[in-house]
């Protein structure tokens, strides 16, 4: 699987919402593309990775 540009290897299939988590993503910072579809918040629980996905993750930072 590619994050970011930078392969990861995935020992099983893993939903996107465990992955996030496991990595220690916030996931009300984040917005998340998986193989050219950005998706949905509510879907990161449905949405399933394997050892083929690309994902882009996005972190929204504050400032001022």
């Amino acid at each position: 699987m590619k994050v970011n540009g930078e392969e990861k290897n995935l020992t099983s299939p893993v939903s996107l919402k465990e992955y996030l988590l496991s990595e220690q993503y916030n996931l009300n910072h984040i917005a998340v593309e998986l193989d050219d579809e950005i998706i949905k918040k509510s879907d990161y629980d449905k949405v399933m990775l394997n050892n083929q996905s690309q994902l882009e993750i996005v972190h929204f930072l504050g400032g001022g």
